[in-house]
């Protein structure tokens, strides 16, 4: 059907103010009374607390109050969750465990402050699992002694229900364990012509998001009533627990959401209920705001993992056996997103035999978080290696081979369930006819492909609609806008009720005042709050139509909106402009209700998405360094409702590929001291290190999203580092094991490979 709005491409409603720098961060309040807080964070990933010179740090001039955890009557008492610890108590679990915390009238005395206390803290070092390998021994010391429950932060953003390996019941390290079993995977690889096996590691990676974690905090003890400004992508997962950690009625914490610079998954839940105790503490705003430093030592990066695995096929490319044994370091609490990496590795082809189990293991390192697609670029980097290995040993065309295995809609998933309609082959099919893929050629430079996508989120959504009397609407939502979502829903309204888009607000409300949302994370905030837009716009729409029904004296079916005004088919004399009808509904003597359009909606079926990559590599062998020099994408979106944003997100996507592929990792020492504690150590892409990128948008609609739409934001971060290390191994014959793809990876990598 054609569609007058939607599939266009518009400019971000917010991208003027952002370019111009008028763009509120909580960092940019200015506030009465406003306290500034400074964590003082542990200099050891495992030791126990001796001394806070708590008394040293106030004595300095501006300092107010100087806390440890037995001066905060909050908290669990063992949390489960990074953002509802708020200072150790007794031991430190991993370095950069927040120890106190120095309030103070500046931002210069709270620093001032800290000095003084970090140069007087002693402690006590103990013994550091830092090897998840070790931690994972039934001998090795508990990390956390006592922690009940599991944490799901990181799978939050496409929570999986699987039937999890049953566990010992003796305390361990090994805080998740999952299996999916199908066939007998021993035959499998019996009736195999070839099987392919490696192991494949993979480092922890930080978000690198351009703005720290900020937050402030308010308390009204009158009425006993919390506000709090944050940078958040979960507006109600975030006042849920600040309520349930301060031991507060939902309905007496408002959040007050921030833009977001930048967050990619690790922005859900971190300083919020901190910065709630220590403003119901001292009577006085307090705000809240990492260093760079703090940053790397105290956020939630992505986690380290071991992937095992081995696939079989007979010759002529069917694929018979899938195994795989995968180990995710969920840092010093669990929340590994382990059950969708086994879910990613299992399903994207098709065989009859397959056995995949993981471990999730707790070590003394930060605590990890999700990170765009958390879990699939993982497992896409080892499973499409192996793929590209099987179909280069059987001699068949790497493509060919995919397109012969790949998953369709019924397929089963390794859990069981069927596929939904998915559009993996379609992309295959549409990157195969790329120039970067068909015009390959032996110049020092590799050429390599590798296919992936992400399950798609889900979370219930609430969408309210009203009319204004200008002729224009406002649609009004409880998701936080990071990825120009806001743009789109304002489409989907648009073109439900026949508005210039121009016409159409979206307006972002805060927990008090906006109707339910999930999350903005795991690509669904277009799938599922832009599904309750199309419906609460077809309320708003109906009652429209029924009011100018009465005005033109015609049957509703007979009419149309069509650029702000209501018409009669085939009638161009019988129109009435939507401005008019709604004053018809608002004033003194009004005799028509207020055109209100409101719905909830709660989709329970993903709506997975797939893409495919190509990308060109120059190789320098002495060196090592590799330099992608151009890339392609086929993605499949379901249906791009802006289709300017949409090329954004896999322009992002890609970029930040190119980091995990080739730069990005934070290391540790022995100790599990980090040792990548700033820009300066920490390697990003710039841009002389993105390729030029060719996009192709694929769209095999989505049978519930609106329109057909798909998540985008995800996917294409997916599979980039495997493409990147198919075309190292296309150009020298080099299989690479490890990410990132330093030079001395490479080096390494070279020297094992056969001469080509």
């Amino acid at each position: 059907m054609p569609f007058s709005v939607v599939g266009q491409s518009v400019p971000r409603v917010d991208g003027e103010e952002k370019v111009t720098g008028r763009t509120q961060f909580v960092a940019d309040q200015e506030m009465r009374g406003l306290l500034h807080a400074r964590l003082f964070l542990s200099p050891y990933a495992h030791a126990r607390i001796r001394r806070i010179p708590a008394a040293a740090a106030r004595a300095v001039p501006g300092v107010v109050a100087v806390l440890t955890a037995d001066d905060l009557p909050f908290g669990d008492a063992v949390p489960n969750v990074r953002g509802r610890c708020l200072l150790a108590r007794g031991e430190t679990r991993f370095a950069g465990d927040p120890v106190a915390v120095v309030v103070a009238e500046t931002e210069e005395a709270a620093a001032d402050g800290l000095e003084r206390l970090a140069s007087g803290a002693e402690f006590d070092p103990l013994p550091a699992l830092v090897d998840p390998v070790a931690a994972a021994d039934p001998a090795a010391p508990l990390v956390q002694p006592g922690l009940a429950g599991k944490s799901a932060e990181a799978s939050l953003h496409a929570a999986v229900k699987v039937e999890e390996e049953a566990n010992d019941q003796r305390p361990s390290n090994v805080t998740g364990r999952v299996r999916f079993v199908r066939g007998d995977i021993e035959r499998g690889l019996r009736e195999s012509a070839l099987v392919v096996g490696r192991t494949f590691r993979t480092s922890v990676v930080h978000q690198a998001y351009i703005e720290p974690h900020a937050t402030t905090a308010a308390f009204d003890p009158s009425s006993r009533r919390l506000t709090v400004w944050t940078a958040t992508q979960g507006l109600f997962y975030s006042r849920e627990n600040v309520a349930q950690v301060l031991g507060l009625p939902e309905s007496s914490v408002r959040i007050i959401p921030m833009a977001v610079g930048g967050g990619f998954g690790a922005k859900i839940l971190l300083l919020e209920p901190l910065a709630g105790a220590l403003a119901m503490l001292l009577g006085r705003p307090v705000r809240v705001v990492l260093t760079r430093s703090d940053e790397f030592r105290t956020a939630t990066p992505a986690p380290q993992s071991t992937l095992e695995v081995r696939l079989g096929a007979r010759r002529d490319g069917t694929l018979v056996a899938i195994q795989a044994q995968l180990l995710f370091d969920a840092g010093a609490l669990p929340g590994a997103p382990l059950n969708i990496a086994a879910l990613m590795l299992g399903g994207n082809y098709q065989a009859p035999h397959l056995d995949i189990q993981g471990r999730e293991i707790l070590t003394h390192k930060a605590p990890i978080g999700a990170y765009r697609a958390p879990g699939a670029p993982q497992a896409a980097f080892a499973l499409e290696s192996v793929v590209d290995d099987l179909a280069r040993g059987l001699g068949l065309d790497p493509i060919e081979f995919r397109l012969r295995n790949a998953s369709q809609g019924g397929d089963p998933m390794p859990s069981g369930e069927p596929w939904p309609r998915i559009g993996l082959r379609e992309s295959l099919a549409a990157i195969q006819e790329d120039p970067v893929w068909r015009h390959r050629e032996r110049d020092g430079r590799g050429v390599g492909v590798a296919a992936g996508g992400w399950l798609g989120g889900l979370e219930p959504a609430s969408a309210c609609i009203r009319l204004n009397t200008d002729g224009g609407a406002q649609v009004i939502v409880g998701s936080i806008d990071i990825s120009g979502t806001a743009t789109g829903l304002a489409q989907i309204a648009a073109e439900m009720l026949g508005l210039p888009v121009s016409r159409v607000r979206l307006v972002g409300a805060d927990s008090d005042s906006a109707p339910a949302a999930g999350m903005s994370g795991g690509s669904k905030i277009t799938y599922s709050v832009g599904s309750a837009v199309v419906k609460a716009a077809e309320d708003a729409r109906r009652q429209l139509l029924a009011l100018a029904a009465r005005r033109l004296e015609a049957s509703e079916a007979d009419l149309e909106i069509t650029g702000g005004v209501v018409g009669v088919r085939g009638v161009p004399a019988r129109t009435i402009a939507v401005a008019d009808l709604v004053k018809l509904t608002s004033g003194f003597g009004a005799g028509n209700p207020p055109i209100f359009g409101v719905a909830s909606e709660a989709i329970v079926q993903r709506a997975p998405a797939f893409g495919a990559h190509v990308a060109r590599i120059h190789l320098d062998a002495d060196s090592g360094r590799v330099r992608v020099v151009d890339y392609a994408v086929a993605q499949d979106v379901g249906r791009a409702i802006n289709p300017a944003a949409v090329r954004g997100q896999i322009h992002g996507g890609v970029a930040q590929g190119v980091g995990w592929a080739l730069l990005e990792r934070m290391l540790y020492d022995e100790q599990g001291s980090v040792a990548t504690g700033t820009f300066l150590d920490y390697a990003l892409p710039r841009a002389t290190d993105v390729p030029p990128i060719r996009i192709n948008l694929v769209e095999v609609p989505s049978e519930r999203g609106p329109y057909g739409a798909k998540g985008v934001g995800e996917p294409p971060v997916v599979p980039v580092a495997a493409a990147i290390a198919n075309a190292i191994m296309d150009a020298s014959g080099a299989r690479v094991e490890e990410l990132p793809i330093v030079p001395e990876v490479v080096v390494a990598a070279l020297r094992r490979a056969p001469s080509v």
